[in-house]
Formats: structure tokens, C-alpha cells, sequence
């Protein structure tokens, strides 16, 4: 296989490397991200840095559960 050379700016290359995993090199990270193969750890922490995600998560679930137990009991 060959290869060819890129130039990307500062930030692309920053935003790629945050999806790179230890074990991956840059060529494998771009082939799993653009990859027609499903990758279903893909979309796992894509959220994760997003402001107030965790804690709207955290309250929905205490609300469904809440909801839950209230039928529950009747």
C-alpha cells in the first residue's frame, strides 16, 4: 500500500488526535472514523465533554426511575 502526505491545519490535527486511542496510529484512527464498517464503540464519550451533559443524563435517569417505582407500587 502507499502512502501520501497531508497538510492539515493545527486544529484538524488536534481534533483528530483526540480520537486517537493508544494502540492506533494516525492512518488506522482516520480508516475507523470514516470507515463503511459499523463500529459500535464509535459514538461511546462523544458527549462526555459537553457542558451539564452528564448531570442531564443523571437527572433524567433519576426521573425515570422514580416514575418507575411509583407504578410499580400500585
Amino acid at each position: 500500500m502507499g502512502t501520501k502526505s497531508l497538510t492539515i491545519t493545527e486544529e484538524a490535527y488536534d481534533r483528530l488526535k483526540e480520537h486517537k486511542r493508544d494502540e492506533e496510529s494516525f492512518t488506522d484512527t482516520i480508516l475507523r472514523l470514516t470507515g463503511s464498517d459499523r463500529d459500535v464503540m464509535k459514538g461511546f464519550g462523544m458527549m462526555s465533554d459537553v457542558e451539564g451533559f452528564r448531570e442531564a443524563v443523571e437527572d433524567t435517569r433519576d426521573d425515570l426511575d422514580a416514575d418507575l417505582r411509583e407504578r410499580d407500587s400500585r
